[in-house]
């Protein structure tokens, strides 16, 4: 028998968080025999492996029929190849995605499968992130995940559309943009975008270290590598919050400026510049501090994270830019 879905999980390095991801597959109130589950292992762990056979022996004591596969990458290459390579190998006609660390409610599937009931061809659902108590920056700024118009933590793509568009473009090797560039590709092949409200998955806030947003700033080079191969859209659709990054680049010019003059014996080029950096970073530090019960530890990290912000953003969207060769910044 064909089914209906065939659900891919990329997945990497994060058994135990897979594990409730899957335990809550095994709950969706859909016969087991109309949906499989594909989790395509982007670091191909031993530990990984064994979680997913965990997993298919529980399903299988249950006495459910649900088909459970692992593929393992033979190298990390991201999850767009991931997801590829599970839909590609996916027997149902709907192929449905999400990550490993999201929770599909019991409802996900039956809800999808309603609207592609009514002729959908690719369908989003609901993404829920609950925030902390006491949520930082990078927690709100996570959040507005909530608020994308398409997802690969909650989509569900009717095998031949995928097929018709190729999939994700595997240039994009880290998450980010990989959604968005499916989502501008079905946009230009006429494939219409439904959404589902419905079909919710929740997306439990983690942890991050403080450093969090200093790493993600690598991400700013895949934008533009999305600008490149869909600049219409791309103008069009994705936030660019130009004053933020005005204001990097202002930040980066001030102190480069206040060093100079410094070095040069110009005091009021020197104190300017500084001057100019000091107020600049001091807006960042109260951005990124908590809302309330601010420590030192808070302060400090907010410090670090205000001065390194802007000399790697503007490094990383004019990595971007070079290594594209597109007019980007």
């Amino acid at each position: 028998m064909i089914p209906e879905f065939s659900v891919v999980i990329p997945t990497y390095q994060r058994p135990a968080l897979l594990l409730k991801c899957l335990d809550a597959l095994g709950r969706q109130q859909l016969p087991r025999d109309q949906f499989e589950i594909i989790v395509v292992d982007d670091g191909n762990s031993p530990e990984t492996e064994t979680a997913v056979a965990l997993f298919a022996r529980q399903i299988a004591r249950a006495g459910g029929p649900l088909e459970v596969r692992y593929l393992g990458q033979p190298e990390r290459r991201g999850p767009a190849a991931a997801r590829n390579r599970g839909w590609r190998a996916a027997r149902g006609r709907i192929v449905a995605f999400t990550d490993d660390d999201c929770i599909p409610e019991p409802t996900w599937l039956p809800a999808a499968l309603a609207c592609f009931q009514r002729g959908a061809q690719v369908v989003t659902g609901q993404l829920r992130m609950p925030l902390p108590d006491n949520p930082s920056h990078y927690d709100r700024t996570t959040a507005f995940l909530e608020t994308a118009e398409f997802i690969t933590a909650n989509c569900f793509c009717r095998k031949t559309a995928l097929e018709r568009v190729g999939g994700f473009e595997e240039a994009f090797d880290i998450a980010w943009r990989e959604d968005s560039d499916l989502q501008f590709k079905l946009i230009q092949a006429g494939i219409p975008i439904g959404k589902c409200p419905e079909a919710i998955i929740v997306h439990p806030m983690r942890q991050y270290p403080w450093y969090a947003p200093l790493r993600d700033e690598r991400k700013n080079s895949y934008d533009a590598l999305l600008y490149k191969r869909h600049p219409d859209l791309f103008r069009e659709r994705i936030p660019t919050y130009r004053g933020l990054v005005l204001q990097y680049y202002a930040a980066v010019v001030s102190i480069g400026s206040g060093v100079i003059g410094l070095l040069a014996g110009n005091d009021t080029v020197a104190a300017s510049g500084l001057g100019i950096w000091a107020l600049l970073s001091a807006d960042l530090i109260v951005r990124y501090l908590p809302d309330e019960h601010v420590g030192w530890l808070d302060v400090k990290h907010a410090v670090l994270t205000a001065v390194a912000t802007p000399f790697l953003s503007v490094y990383w969207r004019l990595y971007g830019a070079f290594k594209y060769k597109v007019l980007y910044w």
